[in-house]
Order: C-alpha cells, then sequence, then structure tokens
C-alpha cells in the first residue's frame, strides 16, 4: 500500500513539474517558438484548432492487489462504481475523478479515454466517433500503435503513446 502511494505522489509530481517547467519555457502559446515549444509529435495551434473532444478520461492502474488498492482509494474518498473483485478490475470514482484499477490485464498504467461516456459512463448525445478521432490524429501526424478498422462502426479502440511512452487508449463501448 506504501508503494501505492508513492506512485500517486509521483503522478501528482510530474504533473505539477510538467506544468512548471512548460510555464518557464512557454509564458505563453504566442510566445513560443519551435526551438523551445514544439515536441517532434505536435504543432502548436491555437486552442480553437486543437480541440478534441475525447469523451470521459481516466486513468487506468495496473496493481498488484486489488483489493489493498481498493481501500486505499476508499480513504481518498473514492467509491466502486463499475467492474467487480472477481473480474480483478474495478472502477472507481471521486466526484468527476475516475481511476480504473486493473490487476494482472496489463503492464503499464494506461491514460484512458472513452468517446460517447461522460465521466459517470452515460450515453452522450454527441461525440466523435473513435475512427473519427483516429483520422485527425493520423492528420496531424501522430503515429498510431493500435488503429480501429475505419470500415466498422460501433465499438472499437485505438492506442499511441506520448512522447514519453505513456501508453493512451481512446476506448469507445458503443
Amino acid at each position: 500500500m506504501k508503494n501505492i502511494f508513492i506512485i500517486f505522489l509521483l503522478l501528482i509530481g510530474s504533473y505539477f513539474l510538467g506544468f512548471f517547467t512548460n510555464s518557464i519555457f512557454c509564458k505563453s502559446a504566442h510566445s513560443c517558438d519551435k526551438s523551445t515549444c514544439d515536441t517532434a509529435v505536435v504543432k502548436q495551434t491555437p486552442v480553437a484548432e486543437s480541440t478534441l473532444p475525447l469523451g470521459a478520461f481516466s486513468i487506468s492502474l495496473n496493481v498488484k492487489d486489488l483489493q489493498a488498492s481498493k481501500i486505499f482509494y476508499e480513504h481518498l474518498g473514492f467509491t466502486t462504481s463499475g467492474g467487480d473483485m472477481k473480474d480483478n478490475y474495478l472502477i472507481m470514482k471521486n466526484q468527476n475523478a475516475l481511476i480504473g484499477l486493473f490487476q494482472g490485464m496489463f503492464e503499464k498504467n494506461i491514460l484512458t479515454f472513452n468517446p460517447g461516456w461522460d465521466e459517470s459512463a452515460k450515453d452522450l448525445k454527441e461525440f466523435d466517433d473513435v475512427r473519427e478521432i483516429q483520422q485527425k490524429l493520423k492528420a496531424k501526424g501522430i503515429v498510431l500503435d493500435v488503429e480501429a478498422p475505419d470500415t466498422t462502426k460501433g465499438p472499437a479502440y485505438i492506442m499511441l503513446k506520448d512522447p514519453d511512452g505513456n501508453e493512451i487508449l481512446i476506448d469507445q463501448h458503443r
């Protein structure tokens, strides 16, 4: 349980370190120059052009002991909103924050987005289909590790990695 807490603190610390570093090198999107702010994967564009609704966000954590992780996150105010202990996964919710706890299903933690859902797994009336998102990402030069077949409809997913190798899953359930 101590290790999970340390990992949680490291994730939060990494976020704030990245935010702080970015604010030092890029005071605003208008003052960024290619040498300090542009990554090899994503070009700087105005917010209106770069908005890409991805659906509900959660982090999917690879946990060693599902029961211990459940208890830990309950102490942080999370409640179980989905999944099942016997299936080795739980979805935990605290207000709009979602954490998926998965035991033995994958090796690394994964940033997860669910097009078509809000943070309560309720269907959105309008949303960008995962195949539309896939086309937009590819048009921006982003390399996908797993692609959804363009000829299908309904549930599908794509996977990619950010510049630091963090896995991102865009998983459409309907």
